[in-house]
C-alpha cells in the first residue's frame, strides 16, 4: 500500500468529542478497531487511515449535532456512504469523527410529474432505481458500484450513462447540507431552472465533503424508455474504435452508454462471464427511444463501424441478453483481477477531449509496457473518459513504484492534451499533487472558498487541497 501524509492529531479535543457523542448516541458510536479499520479503507491503494471513531446517523439534526461538537472541539468529521471511492476519500489522515449516513436511507418523496425526487444521502442508485420501477421511472447516473446517492454527488460521480444523461453535477437539482459550524442550509428548490445567487448546488457536488455533508438531494429523473437495444462490435485496433465513437457522435445519434474494453479487457470479461467474444477492442453500446428509433440507431452504428474496420456487429433488444453484456462490463474490476491471482487492482481515471482519445489511450497503453506492468483499459468513451488499471503486486515495492509512476505520468499525459487528471473518481488523497498541475492559479479560488466555510478545517481534511 502507499503511505499517505498524516496530519496533526488533535488528541485532547477527539477525546472529548468522543465521550460527548459517546452520551447522546451510545451503541451508535463505534470506536473498535475492526469497524475503524472498514470505514478507513475502500477499494483503494492508499493505506488504511482510520478514524478514531464511527457515528451512525440518523436524520439531518443528528448530522448537525455531530457537526457541531466535533467544530466545539476542532476535530476532523469525515463522511462514509458504501466506501466504493477510489482516492482514499473516507480515510482520517488527522484521525476525528467518521459520520456513517447509510442509515439515512430514505426515498422522502417522488413527484413523478416533474420528474424529481428527494432523498436521503444514504440510498443506494439501485435501492431508489427498485422504487421508481413500478413508476415508470428511472435515475440515469450509474458509476457501476452500487454506491450511496450523497457519496455519488459529493464525487460527482457519472458513468456508463454519462455521454446521454450527463454526471452528477447534471442531474442534482438541490441539497441539503450541514455547514462546518453545525447549520442546515438549502441550496436550491425543486425549480428546473433558476438565476437566483451563487450556485451552491454546484459548489458542494464534487466537494468531497470538505465543505459540509450532504444530508438530503433532490434528483432529476427520467422516464424508462419503450425499448432499449444493446450492440456491440470488435475492431481491429483502438484507434479503429475511437474513430467509431468520434463518427458517431458527430452524426448526432443519441447513443445512451458507449464503452470502450481493450483487448487485454474483453480476454478477461470473457474469462470471467464466458461471452467468447472477439479477444480485440470492442465497443459496447445502448440505445434508448422508441421500438423503430432503437433498431435505426443501432443499424446507422453499425454502418459507421463497418466503415472504420468493425466486424462481428450485433445488436439485441432482448433484456436477459442485454443484462448479461453490461453485467459483465460492471465486473469488469474482479474479472480484471483473475488475469493474475492474487494481485490488487490499481484503477485511475482521466478524461481527455474525444479528438485525442485514441492518442491518450494509445499513450496509456505503450507507457504500461515500457514501465513493465500488467494493465488494461475500459472507458466511457463517448465523453472521452478512460481508466486503466493496474494489477500490482503489493508486496513487491519496485513494481508499486513503477505503478505510482506510471500514474504520474498518465495524469500528465491527459492534462497536456487539455484533459483532466480524474474524469469521475474525484481528488481525495491519491490526485492532489496533479490538481495543482492542472489548475495552478484557480487553487488559490477554492483555498478562499474552503477557508471561508470551514476555518477550523475539520471538514475531510487532507482532501482535494
Amino acid at each position: 500500500m502507499v503511505q499517505a501524509t498524516a496530519l496533526p492529531r488533535n488528541d485532547s479535543g477527539i477525546e472529548t468529542a468522543i465521550a460527548i457523542l459517546k452520551q447522546q448516541f451510545g451503541d451508535r458510536l463505534q470506536t473498535g478497531a475492526a469497524i475503524r479499520q472498514q470505514h478507513g479503507h475502500t477499494t483503494t491503494w492508499i493505506a488504511n487511515q482510520p478514524p478514531d471513531a464511527v457515528v451512525f446517523a440518523r436524520d439531518t439534526q443528528e448530522v448537525s449535532d455531530i457537526v457541531r461538537t466535533c467544530a466545539a472541539h476542532k476535530v476532523p468529521v469525515i463522511p462514509f456512504g458504501t466506501g466504493t471511492s477510489l482516492e482514499g476519500h473516507v480515510n482520517a489522515p488527522a484521525g476525528g469523527i467518521c459520520v456513517d449516513l447509510m442509515q439515512m436511507d430514505k426515498v422522502l418523496a417522488v413527484h413523478a410529474g416533474d420528474l424529481d425526487c428527494v432523498v436521503q444521502p444514504g440510498v443506494t442508485r439501485e435501492a431508489l432505481n427498485t422504487h421508481l420501477r413500478d413508476q415508470g421511472l428511472f435515475f440515469p447516473i450509474d458509476p457501476g458500484a452500487n454506491a450511496s446517492l450523497g457519496g455519488m454527488a459529493s464525487t460527482r460521480a457519472s458513468g456508463t450513462n454519462a455521454v446521454r444523461y450527463g454526471t452528477m453535477k447534471d442531474n442534482v437539482v438541490a441539497l441539503e447540507a450541514v455547514l462546518p459550524d453545525g447549520s442546515v442550509i438549502r441550496t436550491a428548490q425543486r425549480a428546473k431552472k433558476s438565476s437566483a445567487g451563487y450556485d451552491l448546488t454546484r459548489l458542494l457536488v464534487g466537494a468531497e465533503g470538505t465543505l459540509g455533508l450532504i444530508t438530503e438531494l433532490t434528483l432529476r429523473l427520467q422516464g424508462i424508455p419503450e425499448a432499449m437495444s444493446s450492440a456491440r462490435c470488435s475492431f481491429p485496433s483502438v484507434d479503429a474504435a475511437c474513430q467509431a465513437v468520434m463518427t458517431t457522435i458527430q452524426y448526432g445519434i443519441p447513443v445512451a452508454r458507449m464503452e470502450l474494453l481493450d483487448a487485454l479487457s474483453v480476454q478477461a470479461v470473457n474469462a470471467h462471464a464466458g461471452l467468447g467474444l472477439p479477444e480485440t477492442p470492442l465497443l459496447l453500446l445502448e440505445f434508448h427511444g422508441s421500438e423503430a428509433g432503437v433498431a435505426e440507431q443501432s443499424a446507422t452504428f453499425g454502418e459507421i463501424a463497418a466503415d472504420c474496420g468493425g466486424s462481428g456487429f450485433d445488436w439485441t433488444t432482448n433484456p436477459e441478453d442485454r443484462t448479461r453484456l453490461w453485467k459483465a462490463r460492471h465486473e469488469f474490476y474482479w474479472a480484471a483481477l483473475h488475469m493474475r491471482p492474487g494481485a490488487t487492482g490499481f484503477a485511475t481515471d482521466v478524461c481527455v477531449p474525444i479528438s485525442r482519445l485514441a492518442e491518450a489511450v494509445a499513450r496509456s497503453n505503450e507507457m504500461v509496457a515500457e514501465l513493465g506492468l500488467t494493465g488494461m483499459i475500459v472507458g466511457h468513451v463517448g465523453d472521452g473518459n478512460f481508466h486503466t488499471t493496474l494489477l500490482v503486486d503489493m508486496e513487491d515495492a519496485d513494481e508499486l513504484a513503477r505503478a505510482e509512476q506510471f500514474v504520474g505520468r498518465l495524469n500528465d499525459v491527459a492534462i497536456s492534451m487539455e484533459g483532466t487528471c480524474t474524469g469521475e473518481h474525484g481528488i481525495g488523497q491519491g490526485k492532489r499533487p496533479y490538481l495543482v498541475r492542472e489548475l495552478g492559479p484557480a487553487l488559490g479560488a477554492m483555498r478562499a472558498i474552503k477557508a471561508a466555510l470551514d476555518p477550523l478545517g475539520i471538514m475531510n481534511p487532507g482532501k482535494i487541497l
